[in-house]
C-alpha cells in the first residue's frame, strides 16, 4: 500500500498578484524536490506541471495539492526534512487560516492515482467523522513525529 495525501489552503491573495509571487517562484523547486524524493510516487499536475489551475473548490482562491508516497515516512521525510519545511512555516504570508482540517491521508493501492473528488470526499469524512482508516491526518499515523514539532494539523 501508498499513502496519498490532499491539502487544501485558501490564498490571501490570486495567485497573480505580487504577494504571492514568493511562494509561486518556489513551486516548481519544491514539486521537482518532491519528485527526487525517495519514496516519491505520483502527485497531482496539469499540463504546466502544477496543481494551481486544478479546482478542487467553487472558490477560485482555494488550491490543491495532492501525491501518492510510498509510506509515512517517505512523505514525513520529504515534508519535515527538506527545504519544505522551510516554505511551510511561511505560509502564513500567502495562505489565510483554515478553520476545518486541511489535510487529509489514507492508503492506496500501489500504481493508483486517486482524483481530486476522491481526495476531497475523504477530507469531507475526516472533517465530519474524524481520524479513521477510511481518512486521517499525521496523529493517526503514531510512528511519525515531526510533525509534532511543527504544530502541523
Amino acid at each position: 500500500m501508498n499513502l496519498a495525501q490532499l491539502n487544501v489552503a485558501r490564498l490571501k491573495y490570486p495567485f497573480e498578484d505580487p504577494r504571492i509571487a514568493d511562494f509561486a517562484d518556489n513551486l516548481d523547486r519544491i514539486n521537482g524536490l518532491a519528485e527526487r524524493s525517495d519514496g516519491f510516487v505520483w502527485r497531482l499536475q496539469d499540463d504546466d506541471g502544477n496543481a494551481v489551475e486544478i479546482r478542487a473548490d467553487a472558490d477560485p482562491m482555494i488550491i490543491v495539492n495532492m501525491s501518492v508516497w510510498r509510506d509515512a515516512e517517505s512523505l514525513e521525510r520529504f515534508v519535515w526534512n527538506t527545504v519544505h519545511k522551510q516554505i511551510y512555516r511561511r505560509r502564513g504570508e500567502w495562505f489565510g487560516a483554515m478553520k476545518d482540517q486541511h489535510l487529509v491521508m489514507w492508503w492506496v493501492d500501489e500504481g493508483y492515482q486517486p482524483t481530486v473528488d476522491e481526495g476531497m470526499g475523504r477530507l469531507e469524512h475526516l472533517r465530519a467523522r474524524g481520524d479513521s482508516d477510511f481518512a486521517f491526518g499525521w496523529s493517526h499515523l503514531p510512528h511519525v513525529k515531526l510533525w509534532q514539532q511543527a504544530r502541523c494539523a
